[in-house]
C-alpha cells in the first residue's frame, strides 16, 4: 500500500490534519475535473482517462480504517513473538544489570529507527519499504529492503512454528495423560506444524487487509500477558537449587502435577530433556548452592555474543510499521509515532518481567527456549499446560501479521505495476508458508535462527536501512544538522553491531563444532 505523494502539511507534528484530508481534497479535484466537463460528447475519451486517473489516485491515497487501539495491538503483536522465550537465556549470559541496560538500549534505538522510518516515508513519499529503498539507492536499495524483510520475517515465522513443533506434542501428550510422546502421527511435530498452518494460519493470512487481524492480535497479546503472570507465580513455587538437577530419582515427588515431577520425554533436535535413566549430578555443596542461587549482575562468556541479536530479534517490527501506518485511521506521523511509543513501552515491560523471573527461577540452568526448561521440572502441571497452550495460540496468531509485509515485498518486486489479483495473492501466500514449513522441518535448533537472523536482517532493518534512507531522502536537513549526524552515527553503529555479532556467532559455531568433533 503506497502513497505516491505524502502531504507534508497534514503530517507535521503541530498539525491535526491527516493524509486522508489530502486524499479527500485531491479526489474531489479529480471528480470536479470530470464532472465540470461541459462538452462530454466531444471529450469522452478525456473523461474516460480522467476516471482511470481518479481510480489510480484513490488507490494511492486510500484512507485508513484501523483504530489507534487496534494498531497498537497489531504492532505490539508484531514485536512480541517467540523472542520472549529466549530472553531469560540472554539474561543468564549477561547478568541482570547488563541485560537491563542492553534491553533498554535496544528498545530506545529500535524506537528511534521507527522515527527515522516515518520521517523517511514522509519525505520519500511512499509507505512501502522497498519503494523507499528504490528511491534512495535505486535497484540495490530496493533489493536490500526486500532481502532484509524476507529474511527477518521468514526467520520470525520459522521461530514461531518451532514453538508449535516442539510444544504442541507436549500439550497433546499431557491432555491424553501419556507418560511419553508416542510415535503416532498426531504426536509428530512436523505433521502438526503442517496441520496448524493449513487449518489456522493460512485462512488468516489470506485476509487482504492487516486491520482485520487487530482482534486476533489482541487475543494473542492476552495470552502472552498470562504467560508472564505465570512466570512470576512459578518463581515462588520452585526451590533453588532445583532438586531435579541434583537429587536421585527416588527423591523426586511422586505427585504428577508437582513441581518436582520428572518429565522424561525428550525434545528431538533440541536436547532439552534428558533421556530416561540419565545420571543426575551429585548434590552440590553449600558453597556451590550459594554460587548457583545468587543472581549475577554482570556476566561475560561465549554465549554473551547472542544477547544483542536476540534482543534485536525481539524488538524488530519495522517491516510491519509502514503497512500498519498505511491502514491507521486519520493517519499522521505523530499519531503513528504514538502507536509505536505505546507498543514499545508495553513490550519492554513484558520482556523485562519475563526475562527476570525466568532467570531467577532457573539461574544457570535456564535454556535457550524457556518452556523446555520448565519441562525438566513439571510433568503434568495444569497451569503450565495452559501456559503452553496460551503461547502456542499467541505465536500461531502472530504468523499472519508477520507474513503480510513479505507478501507485500514480493508483490512490489514482481508485480508492482499490476492490479490486485486474488489468484496471485493466494499463490504467494501458499508458497511463503510452504517454504517456512520446510525450514522448520529441516533446521535443527531455534537458537541458530535467533542468532543469525537477529545479527543480520534485524540489524539491517533496525539500524542500517532506516538511517541510510533518512540520510539520502530527507533533503531539508543538511549533513551538518543534528538529525543527519545522529542518523549517520546510528548507521555506523549498526554496521559495527552487525559485523561484530556475526563474527562472534560464527566463531562460537566453529568452537562448538570442534568441541563436538572431539567427543
Amino acid at each position: 500500500m503506497e502513497l505516491q505523494k505524502v502531504s507534508t502539511e497534514g503530517d507535521d507534528d503541530d498539525s491535526t490534519n491527516s493524509l486522508d484530508d489530502t486524499y479527500q481534497e485531491k479526489a474531489s479535484q479529480f471528480t470536479a475535473e470530470v464532472d465540470d466537463d461541459d462538452d462530454r460528447e466531444s471529450h469522452k475519451f478525456l473523461a474516460n482517462g480522467m476516471m482511470d486517473k481518479k481510480k489510480r489516485y484513490e488507490e494511492e491515497y486510500h484512507p485508513g480504517h484501523t483504530s489507534f487501539g487496534m494498531s497498537v495491538f497489531n504492532l505490539s503483536n508484531a514485536i512480541m513473538g517467540s523472542g520472549i522465550l529466549g530472553l531469560s537465556f540472554a539474561m543468564a549470559n549477561t547478568g541482570i544489570v547488563l541485560f537491563s541496560i542492553l534491553l533498554l538500549g535496544v528498545a530506545i534505538l529500535s524506537l528511534y529507527s521507527v522515527h527515522l522510518l516515518l520521517m523517511t516515508a514522509k519525505e520519500g513519499g511512499s509507505l512501502i519499504y522497498e519503494k523507499l529503498g528504490e528511491r534512495a539507492f535505486g535497484w540495490p536499495g530496493k533489493m536490500a529492503a526486500f532481502v532484509s524483510i524476507t529474511m527477518q520475517n521468514i526467520g520470525a515465522m520459522s521461530s514461531y512454528l518451532f514453538i508449535v513443533k516442539y510444544e504442541l506434542p507436549e500439550v497433546i501428550r499431557a491432555f491424553m495423560g501419556l507418560e511419553e510422546i508416542s510415535g503416532a502421527w498426531y504426536m509428530n511435530g512436523n505433521v502438526l506444524v503442517v496441520i496448524v498452518t493449513i487449518a489456522i494460519i493460512l485462512p488468516l493470512s489470506l485476509l487482504k487487509n492487516l486491520g482485520y487481524l487487530g482482534y486476533t492480535s489482541g487475543f494473542s497479546l492476552s495470552c502472552m500477558v498470562f504467560f508472564v503472570c505465570v512466570l512470576i507465580y512459578k518463581k515462588t513455587q520452585l526451590p533453588c537449587p532445583l532438586p531435579f538437577f541434583y537429587d536421585t530419582p527416588s527423591n523426586l515427588s511422586s505427585n504428577a502435577s508437582g513441581p518436582l515431577a520428572l518429565h522424561n520425554a525428550s525434545a528431538p533436535g533440541l536436547g532439552f530433556s534428558p533421556a530416561r535413566g540419565a545420571p543426575l549430578h551429585a548434590p552440590p555443596s553449600p558453597e556451590d548452592v550459594e554460587e548457583m542461587c545468587t543472581p549475577k549482575y554482570f556476566v561475560f562468556n561465549s554465549q554473551t555474543a547472542y544477547t544483542v541479536p536476540i534482543l534485536a530479534f525481539a524488538f524488530v517490527c519495522h517491516p510491519e510499521v509502514l503497512p500498519i501506518y498505511s491502514e491507521l485511521k486519520n493517519r499522521s506521523r505523530k499519531k503513528m509515532q504514538g502507536v509505536a511509543n505505546v507498543s514499545f513501552l508495553a513490550m519492554f515491560i513484558m520482556y523485562l518481567l519475563a526475562a527476570l523471573f525466568g532467570y531467577l527461577t532457573f539461574n544457570v540452568n535456564v535454556e535457550p527456549e524457556l518452556l523446555h526448561t520448565y519441562s525438566k521440572v513439571y510433568k503434568n502441571d495444569l497451569i503450565l499446560l495452559i501456559v503452553r497452550l496460551a503461547v502456542l495460540t499467541a505465536v500461531t496468531l502472530t504468523v499472519p501479521v508477520v507474513l503480510f509485509p513479505i507478501r507485500t515485498s514480493v508483490n512490489q518486486l514482481l508485480c508492482a505495476s499490476k492490479e490486485f489479483s486474488w489468484i496471485r495473492h493466494i499463490i504467494i501466500t501458499v508458497v511463503l508458508l510452504a517454504s517456512t514449513n520446510l525450514l522448520v522441518i529441516f533446521v535443527p535448533t531455534i537458537k541458530d535462527i535467533f542468532g543469525f537472523i537477529g545479527a543480520s536482517a534485524a540489524a539491517m532493518l533496525i539500524f542500517i536501512l532506516p538511517s541510510a534512507f533518512y540520510i539520502k531522502l530527507v533533503k531539508k536537513e543538511s549533513m551538518k544538522s543534528v538529525q543527519k549526524i545522529g542518523a549517520t552515527i546510528f548507521l555506523i553503529c549498526g554496521i559495527m553491531v552487525m559485523f561484530s555479532t556475526l563474527t562472534l556467532i560464527i566463531l562460537d559455531w566453529i568452537s562448538t563444532s570442534n568441541t563436538n568433533g572431539k567427543h
